[in-house]
């Protein structure tokens, strides 16, 4: 994970690429310049047939060369800002160190270098710089300050929060007041996160957001409640009471709107 933070004050979690993303992508662009390649290629031969001589076959070939290899990822580039065949398939965008989408002149530069590093090198000063950057950069991206991004990233969904059936009776009846922000968003933090701490630290934070939380609410749980599963009742119970308040509060809204629009206009 990488944070950028914006002229704002934003910071922005990015995700860079690894270098199996960033190679499997740069395999699929390859192949697919090579097949461009050899439709150009059948092409000028049907146009031209024998009547080319050799110097002008040999700068034919070098215009299809730098047209393959500068003029259309640097176009494809810019167009898209940091998209290309093989990144759109692998879930991939180049961007700037900032977060910022490529302009013409990383595009321009990453496209020069590219043709040593990746076409000439075949690959391998690539492969040697990226290992020495924690994005993955090549050669081409330490010049033109970028570095690639995940875009398509899976999220676990997260289990829905209930009211354990043993506080049901108990959540229905207590006053729980509304939790201050951190508060609340640490103990969503702590519930979605609990399986995967150890047995001694799932209790001591479960125990300390617990007696933070009591003070929003009375009466307390019964006796020998444990801690998690009065966490999960108070936020089960407030998130299910803001909804119906807003609930109400739309319907509300609804019925006003609608009852203004009968009224008779004078």
């Amino acid at each position: 994970m990488s944070s950028v933070v914006t002229g704002e004050a934003v910071v922005l979690e990015l995700r860079p690429a690894g270098f199996a993303a960033r190679g499997l992508s740069a395999m699929i662009d390859i192949l697919a310049q090579l097949a461009l390649a050899i439709l150009l290629l059948l092409l000028i031969g049907n146009v031209f047939g024998g009547a080319l001589d050799t110097v002008l076959t040999t700068a034919l070939l070098l215009v299809v060369v730098l047209l393959l290899l500068v003029v259309l990822p640097v176009t494809v580039e810019t167009l898209t800002r940091g998209k290309s065949l093989g990144r759109l398939v692998m879930g991939l965008r180049i961007v700037r160190d900032d977060g910022g989408a490529v302009r013409f002149r990383q595009a321009f530069i990453r496209a020069l270098v590219a043709v040593l590093e990746i076409y000439l090198l075949a690959g391998s000063l690539a492969f040697l710089v990226s290992l020495f950057n924690e994005r993955s950069k090549r050669l081409g991206d330490l010049l033109a300050g970028t570095y690639a991004m995940r875009e398509r990233t899976l999220v676990p969904a997260r289990a829905i929060v209930t009211v354990p059936p043993a506080l049901q009776q108990w959540s229905r009846t207590a006053d729980i007041g509304r939790l201050p922000d951190p508060l609340a968003r640490r103990m969503s933090q702590f519930l979605a996160q609990a399986p995967r701490l150890t047995p001694g630290a799932r209790q001591a934070l479960s125990l300390d957001l617990a007696t933070e939380a009591e003070r929003y609410v009375f009466p307390g749980p019964p006796a020998a409640t444990p801690p998690e599963e009065f966490l999960r009742a108070v936020i089960a119970s407030r998130r299910d009471r803001d909804h119906a308040a807003l609930t109400r509060r739309r319907e509300h809204t609804d019925a006003m709107t609608a009852r203004m629009h009968r009224l008779p206009y004078p």
